[in-house]
This record gives C-alpha cells, structure tokens and sequence, in this order.
C-alpha cells in the first residue's frame, strides 16, 4: 500500500477502503432526510446565518454587521496559493521550531536530508505538529504540541514506499510521533527553543503510560506484558489538545487504528474484540506503518488487547520532566479531535470532545467532583459520567448518559467501546465533530464540523444511519460548518441545551442553493473545512481549516487552507493567514502576555520553510509589528 501522503488518502478514506459500508442509505430515509433539510434551510437559514449567529429574533448577519464596527485588528488578507504563509500588513511571522530541529545538543547533528537515522530520533522535534498549548512555569514560557503521524517516505527514502524494512526503521517512526514539550524564550531575534532546557523531553510510541479510570484493569486491557491493565506504553496519532483548569495538558489519540494489523490473517477474535475492530476499523494488514511486522506489541494474532489501550485522552504535566503521562479512560475511548475543559457553576469539570469520523457523535463528561484550586484534582477526568449528544431538529438537544442502564452494556464496556454505548442510545451522527471551543465571555461552545462526504449516502461504521438533520442540513457535504449550542440555565453540566449554526462554509461564486453556504461566507473570506479552533481573550473565535486547496470547481477561491477570526456576536468572519499551499494550519497558543501568537503549520508542500530540501512541518510565531497585544 503507497505511503498515506503520497496518494492523499485521508484517515476516513482508507477506513472505507477496508471496512466499506453499504452504497446507500434506505430510501424512504433519504427522501424525509430531504424534506427535513428544506425545511430547515427555509427556516433556521433563512435569514443567511441571522438566526444560526444572532437568534430568529434578528433579521441577518449582515444588517448586524452594518450597524457594528468590526473589533478585528487586522484588515483582512486575500486567499493565497503559494507556498509560503501570508499575514495582513502589519504583523510579522517567524519560524519557531522545525521538524528536525534539536531540543537537546545532542540531538544538533541529527540530518534530516536522508530521513535521519534512528539515533537521535527521540530528542528532536517531531513530524506534523498539531494541537498545542502554552504553560508559563516560574518564569519559564513552555509548550506543549502534538505530533500526529509521520511521512513514512520522507523518513524511510531508502524503504519501499516509505514501508519499514526492519525494527530500527519502525523505532524511528515511533519516535518521531507523540508529543514535545519544550521550552522557548524571546530575545531580539524572535522565540526560539530552549536547547537543553529540563523541561524539554519527547514522548512517543513507546513512552511508559498509566492508565486510570473505571475502565483500567479490565481484562479488555490487560496483555501478557501487563497483565494488571494498568500500565501501557506510547501515546498514538496525537491529533487536537486541551489544557486542564489545574495546568496539565491534554493529548488527544485520534487514528490509532492505522498502527495495528495481524501476521496471521485467520485469526479469530472474541465477539466483543471483533465488534469493536470492526466500529473502530483495526485492519489486518495496517496502514502501511507495518509495525505489526516488527513489533509484536501491534500485532493482534498475538495481542488482541493491545488497540484497547490507544484511542483515550491522555494527561500530561509539562511542569514535571519526570511525571509518567495518564491515560484517562473515563474520558472514553474514540478518535478524539480535542478536549476542551470548562468548569460548571458549582466547581464540577466538563471535558467537550468530539470523534473525529463521517458519522460518529459528539461527547461530554461531567465529573462527578469539583475543582478547587490547589486541592487535590485526582479523579476529576474519570469519576464521572460520560454523555453524548442528540440535536433535534427544532435547535433544542440534550446530552444521554452512557450508562448500563441506557446502554446494556457494563461501565467498563461502555468507555472501551464508546462508539457502540453511543449508538445504542441513538446519538446525532454528525460531519466529523473536531475541535470544539468554549467561549470566556458566554455560556456557550462551538464544534467544527468539518465536511462528510457520506451524509444522506451512507450510513455510519455501526451501521447508523446518516440522513441530513438538523446541525447536519446538507448531504454530500464537502463544505463543513460550526454548530454551537447554548446550555440551559448558563450550566455547562446541564443535560439540555439550545443550538444553532454559526456558519456553514461553502461557494457563493460557484452555488446559489445551500452549497453558497450562509450569509456570512462571502467571496471575499471563502474557506472549507473548518477544522482546529480556539477562543481568544477578548472573545474572537480563531477558525483553522484543514480542507481542498485546490482552487479549482467546488473550491474555486478558497486558495490554500487558512485561519480567520470570526466574532461570535455579529456573525463576521475575516480572513487573517494563509499557509503554504498543500499544508494544514492547527493548533493554536498565545504566549503569557498575550504579544505572540503560536500556528502550527503541517504537512506543507514545496520546501517550506527554508526554500530547499524537504518540507518540514513547523510552528511559527505571529507578532505585530509594534508588539501590541494580538489575542
């Protein structure tokens, strides 16, 4: 099988390639999907996004704009589709950190023109970064990023189509991925990393792991190198993030499935297992990574546990080099996007998160203790319930609990197997649910999602099926939009809420049906896609998309995939940078005094950054020029 990024085969495509659904939806479902989606846009749309923005009571978006001065700080830029990043006059960007680049000396000599060698792997700084946060520590300015997977055949050119030949090539690819952290500081030139800083430190595949919560020591994730289920090793497909009120960060694992596959293709499975390869899509013969070749460790002929024990949200503290990371499986287990943590009225800990594929559903924990400052927070990630979500059609939902009793299935069951426990309750399939956002000056959160293709076509991996609905009114949607939902009574932890659409992107140029999307996509901010996403201090909402930059058709005008800031209380949405062309913009952080702005840029095409040589994944900083507060 040719390398992931050489074919341009998403995680969700190669899913459907080995565990396909059915072609089509039933019939009589599809054509009520269709009524209801009329319906829907003649009401909640209507006003363009004036109801999804600012409530039914208000005409539109628009009008709202024209009688409110814009609070962004920026003139918004052009779409771009070059091969470097682009920021409105004013700003200035630079280049923090790398792919390849030391956080230790004795990582300085480690050449990535050949891939690099295995030696030295682990002190780098990683492939593909993603989600991030910043922690300020005693005066010392850290951050912590995900590494989400590897280019095997930029790693591994000597391999065929980047497939390892051998255990030293799978231990390089294992190291490569994870998380950093590190320590950066500012000085005349600009940010750059702390090279030997004690704070710096990768953890990767094979980084020991503890894992807590109702699910650990459960015989679904014991194995013959831990029998207790209680201790595991790496952290798998690093994908969004979040940061706990108590100043942890949080790892998200989204398509560990890919790392797994069987040296035998016979072998049989518990019906339990089975089920659960099948919602989760652990293949056989694995994503290309073939680290079941070389690791035992992935192969399920010989483990059958070992995938239980990835697809959780993991804790990390960037303050301690020395802390051992936590698996929190009361937290459940799916592919996550992010976790974005809020606090409930009373104290009690809310963790939003959403699972990232066509069709599958968004979640809530509630803990079921409070947080204080400088008490103890053990157990705030796992004791507790776990939620998810149905949107009803008249923009009122409410969070089900996954429980035994609502399920059939035991406690531990249901945060193994979350993607079942969520089915057997009749959750809201949604359009790839990604980063989530909760704002700081409003009860309220918002939820990329970022595009299905098999809305109305096909029915989820559980066989649920797909047609459009209310938060998802369009089938075939290659566009994306942001739903944001209101909970009752100003209370995070409420179990009901109201919801409405921020935006849908699409083409006004190209469609004038709902694919134009609402009111407040104009020619000049086009985008798809929305993908990673954060709030601000000042309350503007951060939108990263991660979509077609192909400029052509359906996409004409989009240029390449970008980040613009959106004002959730008018509806307005400005474009503020553009990335290289073929490459990611996700993740985003501000420093402690709120003057520079963190953006990872992934997987760019051309030579990006440095104009020769290989492309390499990196994060830049974004500054003003006169250094004034930008976020």
């Amino acid at each position: 099988m040719k390398d992931i990024d050489t074919v341009n085969l998403s995680a969700d495509d190669w899913d459907e390639l080995n565990f396909p659904r059915p072609e089509t939806t039933d019939f009589d479902r599809v054509v009520e999907s269709a009524i209801s989606r009329r319906g829907f846009l003649g009401g909640v749309l209507a006003f363009g996004s004036g109801a999804a923005v600012m409530g039914a009571g208000l005409l539109s978006s628009t009008s709202a704009q024209a009688q409110t001065a814009s609070r962004f700080p920026f003139t918004p830029i052009a779409a771009y589709t070059d091969f470097t990043v682009h920021v409105p006059e004013g700003y200035s960007w630079k280049v923090v950190a790398r792919w390849g680049d030391p956080l230790v000396s004795a990582g300085s000599g480690y050449d990535i023109s050949d891939g690099g060698p295995v030696s030295g792997s682990d002190l780098i700084f990683g492939e593909n970064t993603d989600g991030m946060e910043t922690f300020s520590f005693n005066g010392h300015e850290l951050i912590a990023i995900n590494h989400e997977y590897t280019n095997r055949g930029t790693n591994l050119p000597a391999a065929q189509d980047g497939t390892p030949a051998n255990a030293e090539d799978v231990r390089k690819l294992q190291n490569l991925q994870g998380v950093t952290v590190m320590e950066v500081r500012e000085s005349d030139g600009g940010w750059d990393i702390v090279t030997d800083s004690p704070f710096n430190r990768r953890i990767h595949h094979n980084t020991p792991m503890k894992i807590v919560g109702p699910a650990a020591g459960h015989d679904l994730l014991k194995t013959d190198a831990d029998p207790t289920g209680t201790e595991s090793l790496g952290t798998f497909n690093n994908c969004g993030s979040g940061k706990t009120p108590w100043g942890t960060y949080l790892t998200c694992e989204e398509n560990f499935n890919g790392y797994f596959g069987s040296t035998d293709a016979e072998a049989s499975y518990p019906e339990n297992v089975a089920a659960g390869y099948s919602r989760y899509g652990v293949p056989v013969d694995g994503w290309g990574y073939d680290y079941h070749k070389w690791d035992a460790r992935f192969d399920t002929s010989k483990n059958p546990n070992e995938p239980h024990r990835a697809g959780w949200v993991v804790e990390i503290d960037p303050t301690n080099p020395d802390s051992t990371p936590v698996k929190h499986t009361g937290l459940g287990r799916f592919k996550h996007e992010n976790a974005e943590v809020v606090l409930a009225p009373d104290g009690r800990v809310v963790v939003y998160m959403g699972d990232d594929e066509r069709g599958e559903f968004l979640y809530r924990f509630v803990s079921n203790g409070t947080f204080a400052p400088g008490a103890s927070t053990e157990g705030l990630l796992d004791d507790g319930t776990l939620f998810v979500a149905r949107f009803n059609d008249d923009q009122t939902g409410e969070w089900l609990p996954l429980t035994p009793e609502t399920t059939g299935m035991s406690a531990a069951e249901i945060l193994i197997f979350s993607r079942i426990a969520g089915s057997a309750v009749g959750a809201t399939t949604m359009d790839r649910p990604e980063w989530i956002a909760a704002n700081p000056h409003a009860v309220e959160a918002y939820c990329c999602l970022t595009n299905n293709k098999n809305r109305g076509v096909k029915p989820n991996a559980g066989g649920d099926e797909t047609p459009a609905n209310g938060p998802n009114p369009r089938e075939t949607n290659r566009y994306g939009q942001i739903v944001r939902w209101m909970p009752h009574n100003d209370d995070h932890a409420a179990d009901t809420f109201d919801w409405d659409l921020y935006v849908m992107a699409g083409n006004p140029d190209v469609h004038s049906d709902a694919y134009a999307g609402s009111e407040n996509v104009t020619s000049g901010n086009l985008f798809n896609s929305p993908d990673g996403m954060a709030f601000d201090s000042n309350g503007l909402l951060w939108i990263q998309t991660d979509g077609d930059d192909s400029n052509e058709g359906d996409f004409a005008g989009m240029g390449n995939n970008q980040m613009l800031a959106g004002d959730p209380v008018t509806g307005e949405i400005a474009r503020f940078l553009t990335g290289p062309n073929g490459s990611e913009v996700t993740g985003l952080a501000w420093s402690a005094d709120r003057r520079s702005m963190f953006v990872g840029i992934q997987h760019p095409g051309g030579s990006w950054p440095d104009g020769n040589g290989l492309p390499r994944s990196s994060v830049i900083v974004v500054k003003r020029d006169d250094n004034g507060l930008i976020g």
